[in-house]
């Protein structure tokens, strides 16, 4: 629709050094499929979490005291949920990487992805190597920081 009515370009790349709005336009439909399948996912698993945690019996506890529900759902609910969600957020990583590799080549933007496609396509082994063990070392550094956040989210791993 947007592409047919010529609102937005159907692929390319601008600097925003260039044309800051029409690389602001170049970006909407990548960004748009990167969004909505990951916000999804993450949107899935934050209500599944926060359900789960809403039926615990420390809710109950707080609601019975008389606090308000809405400290109750952020100050006790939500904050219990984060374990799970930031796991999620932390493999999500992984699956934007790998996205990231078909989007920028179907929009044909330059980055990561575009290089690893033709880097295979020249049988440049050196290039993929490179670039396989760069998104690795990024996913490693995910996964470290989502386990310091563990320990920050939860008060009982701190102690322990």
């Amino acid at each position: 629709m947007w592409v047919k009515w010529q609102l937005l370009p159907s692929s390319g790349y601008v600097s925003p050094t260039e044309d800051f709005w029409l690389s602001i336009k170049t970006m909407l439909m990548p960004a748009f499929v990167f969004g909505v399948a990951l916000g999804a996912q993450l949107m899935r698993h934050t209500r599944s979490a926060m359900l789960s945690v809403l039926r615990s019996d420390y809710i109950r506890t707080a609601r019975a005291k008389g606090l308000l529900r809405g400290t109750v759902v952020v100050k006790h609910g939500f904050r219990n949920a984060l374990i799970p969600i930031v796991t999620v957020l932390a493999l999500l990583f992984g699956e934007l990487l790998a996205g990231a590799v078909l989007t920028k080549q179907v929009f044909t933007i330059p980055g990561f992805g575009k290089l690893v496609v033709d880097a295979v396509f020249n049988r440049d082994y050196a290039v993929v190597q490179g670039v396989v063990l760069v998104t690795a070392v990024g996913f490693i550094v995910v996964n470290l920081f989502a386990d310091v956040l563990y320990v920050l989210l939860n008060l009982r791993l701190r102690k322990s």
